[in-house]
């Protein structure tokens, strides 16, 4: 009888273990994590030989705890290693302003043997210029410029990316998870409200976020978005306070941004508000909100630079990377957040920028006060036609900084205007 009596016992234990683990259990869903990347970094390969005492300098704002910068310092390196440049002839100057500092910078790499010196801030023009007119023999390259075309300096030129692109696929991420937050009765269609956190107000900055917000609005008509500046590339305070400031004030339900740090996905990661950076995946700092990434990936700028300098050939005044020169990246999505369909659309997406049968400012999908924009001039050039704003025509750098309707400037002097 005993022994029953403790056999039966001992059963009950294990029911009432099973119960207790599956009690614990009950409502937890393994993280998907991170996908692939839908338009990933391709491995550097080059069949030109650099010399043994061949040297590049790169010159960058910040240091590696921005993003932007970082992103240029992995290129750079990448770019080395896979050419053979050992890590002693690729010099970086971390840091550096954009002031007499980066003339100081660059004469610098000149005096140590560099063959080519690239700066990464649109600030850093003006003193790179002044260097490359002293300097005749070096080749100086300056991301995100705009003066290469009417400068005429042999040895001096810009690079940008279409980066727009890669932006717009990144607002189909972000409408892709708006349909699915009204969808669900989260929000509704009028609350579809996104913030973008921006440096500064120059074109490159007014291009992105309305190549963001026409990404979204294609797959979210009734998507709007509100704007704040910070007036620094680099303030992950200023960062977080505008993207704190979108959310609680301006009521945005997702936010994005032009800015350098983490300060606006860590704003995010903590209000629970979806989240997509650019620069690269942020996902470890926030698994909970983050979307996805655009990146422009210099590695194909580098690598052209570096062969067309050892083969002594002529180097493009205005150099754009596109998608299919694999400039243009797009991060993994975060499985756990996105909405569902997000990758077959931006798949879909993907397929028709590579076909040439999507345009970014197609001026069918945009107004200003109320009115289609069929022509516009940048620079005394015309650059609309065939029913699109020609980004990246006539220079490398953006020039797109017509404030369409649908997004509203919060702020234009980083003071905010309705305080």
């Amino acid at each position: 009888m005993f022994k029953k009596i403790l056999s039966l016992s001992l059963a009950l234990l294990m029911v009432l273990g099973c119960l207790a683990a599956f009690a614990s259990c009950k409502g937890t869903t393994k993280r998907l994590g991170e996908s692939a990347e839908l338009l990933p970094r391709k491995t550097i390969t080059s069949e030109v030989t650099v010399p043994a005492d061949f040297k590049i300098g790169l010159i960058t704002l910040h240091d590696e705890n921005s993003t932007y910068d970082k992103n240029f310092i992995d290129a750079f390196k990448a770019t080395a290693t896979a050419m053979g440049i050992p890590a002693e002839n690729a010099i970086i100057k971390t840091g550096i302003n954009e002031d007499e500092s980066c003339y100081q910078a660059a004469q610098d790499l000149v005096a140590k043997g560099c063959n080519i010196i690239f700066a990464d801030s649109f600030g850093h023009e003006d003193y790179m210029i002044q260097a490359a007119r002293e300097n005749p023999s070096v080749q100086f390259c300056h991301a995100t410029g705009t003066k290469a075309h009417t400068e005429g300096l042999s040895n001096y030129q810009n690079a940008f990316a279409a980066i727009y692109e890669g932006r717009y696929l990144a607002g189909i991420v972000a409408g892709m998870k708006l349909n699915e937050m009204i969808e669900s009765g989260k929000i509704t269609a009028e609350q579809a409200v996104m913030g973008y956190v921006g440096a500064f107000t120059y074109a490159e900055v007014v291009s992105g976020l309305t190549s963001f917000y026409l990404g979204a609005k294609s797959v979210c008509p009734s998507v709007t978005m509100k704007v704040r500046y910070t007036g620094s590339w680099y303030n992950p305070t200023l960062e977080q306070e505008a993207a704190v400031a979108l959310i609680e004030n301006d009521k945005c339900v997702l936010i994005s941004q032009h800015a350098d740090s983490l300060g606006a996905p860590n704003a995010c990661q903590k209000a629970g508000v979806p989240n997509v950076s650019y620069n690269g995946s942020t996902y470890s700092a926030g698994k909970d909100t983050w979307l996805v990434s655009s990146a422009i990936n210099w590695a194909p700028y580098f690598q052209y630079i570096i062969e067309q300098t050892v083969k002594g050939e002529d180097i493009a005044t205005d150099w754009t990377g596109t998608i299919a020169n694999n400039s243009v990246v797009l991060s993994g999505l975060n499985q756990d957040v996105v909405a569902k369909g997000t990758k077959e659309a931006i798949e879909a997406a993907i397929a028709q920028f590579k076909a040439g049968t999507l345009k970014v400012f197609a001026t069918n999908t945009f107004t200003k006060d109320g009115v289609a924009v069929t022509t516009y001039t940048v620079e005394n050039q015309e650059v609309i036609s065939d029913g699109a704003f020609n980004e990246s025509d006539f220079r490398s750098a953006p020039y797109f900084d017509i404030k369409i309707d649908g997004i509203e400037y919060k702020n234009t002097r980083f003071k905010d205007e309705n305080s």
